[in-house]
């Protein structure tokens, strides 16, 4: 009887969050929550199993999509080809158990801290940045965004005119709100 009481304060303990363990910060693991999250929207959407086969399958499906820091996130779990380890159970076991992904990224954490060290970029807002004060990094990563590249610029100036000429199809908004066009 006396093992059995000290078998339930045990697990009683260790099901109480400790003060020691640091949980995620505001915009903390802002990549891994937000890919997490879609992957687990889009599993209920498609009424896909929550088996762990499945939602393996299911993931590295969407990283084979992933691009940028979303991609990275990915190799740091081992969803892609190219990925040095694989813990990709550490993602799969938690969410076929409808474990949130708050909770999921804080374990991930634990494990490599680079997973929660990814962030989004920020977007500019083209609708009212001067074009000609961004970096030509900034320029690049634009067009980069939108899946195009500018062949033989060398200038700014002809980054510049390859965004202002494909912002009608890419961000079409932000084309008819510009003035200097």
């Amino acid at each position: 009887m006396l093992y059995l009481s000290g078998l339930s304060i045990a697990l009683a303990l260790a099901l109480i969050p400790s003060n020691s363990e640091a949980s995620l910060k505001e915009g903390e693991c802002e990549v891994c929550i937000s890919f997490m999250g879609r992957l687990y929207q889009s599993l209920k959407d498609d009424d896909i199993k929550f088996t762990s086969a499945d939602i393996e399958k299911a993931l590295v499906k969407k990283c084979k999509d992933a691009k940028g820091k979303e991609n990275r996130l990915c190799y740091y779990i081992g969803a892609t080809s190219d990925a040095a380890t694989k813990t990709v159970n550490e993602v799969t076991k938690p969410l076929s158990h409808h474990v949130p992904v708050e909770i999921i990224c804080e374990k991930l954490k634990k494990k490599d801290s680079q997973i929660c060290e990814l962030r989004y970029d920020k977007q500019v807002d083209l609708s009212t940045v001067d074009l000609k004060k961004l970096k030509v990094k900034d320029l690049k990563k634009i067009l980069e965004e939108w899946g195009e590249s500018c062949k033989g610029c060398a200038e700014k100036s002809d980054f510049i005119r390859k965004i202002n000429e494909l912002m009608p199809k890419y961000a079409p908004n932000a084309a008819s709100a510009r003035t200097d066009l």
